[in-house]
């Protein structure tokens, strides 16, 4: 079996590219391996199956969307407050529309996995662990409001971007704008 981490990397990656252009049906490995430019065969080397392939697009897409840690390191300086867990969504927001193709990809990932029950055990674990990650920092940094308020955060994120992504009455407005008002009206005592 193939063991180099940088070549699985890069057949992940062209894998997420391949999926946010051609959606799930376009996803072969045939397709990874000309996106990547490799020799034909080598992301069914690396994936054995479809199933494989796209768990491997699961975890590889929230190693992608990891937080800027001068930009982490810079809030954290900061007194907890809502304007704070605003500027925290903010950089959710400015990573999630920096990366359009790999946004729309996590849709495709997530509609798939209502269809394929080893990409959903795969995907609903990974979804798990970093909602819990989210919740753990949340409270750890002493931010206002807990777990049910970063879900319903998560929730209204989600919503913004399959707006700004996807045809329809969307992006007529200032997304900064919007994402302020989702913080304050989601987090409980938004008087300061």
């Amino acid at each position: 079996m193939a063991r180099n981490p940088e070549r699985r990397i890069q057949l992940a990656d062209a894998g997420l590219t391949v999926l946010a252009a051609a959606g799930a049906r376009g996803l072969t490995h045939r397709a990874v391996d000309a996106a990547a430019a490799v020799p034909a065969g080598t992301a069914s080397n690396y994936f054995r199956s479809r199933d494989e392939l796209l768990g491997a697009l699961g975890e590889r897409i929230f190693e992608r969307f990891a937080p800027d840690e001068a930009v982490l390191a810079r809030l954290a300086t900061r007194e907890p407050s809502v304007e704070l867990v605003t500027d925290y969504v903010r950089h959710i927001v400015e990573r999630l529309l920096a990366q359009p193709s790999l946004t729309i990809a996590l849709f495709e990932l997530r509609l798939e996995a209502t269809r394929r029950p080893g990409l959903n055990d795969i995907l609903t674990k990974t979804l798990e662990q970093n909602f819990s990650l989210d919740v753990a920092f949340h409270l750890q940094a002493g931010l206002p409001g807990g777990m049910d308020e970063v879900r319903l955060l998560r929730f209204a994120v989600d919503g913004m971007m399959l707006d700004q992504l996807t045809p329809g009455t969307g992006r007529h407005y200032d997304v900064d704008a919007v994402t302020e008002q989702l913080v304050r009206r989601l987090i409980p005592n938004c008087t300061d």
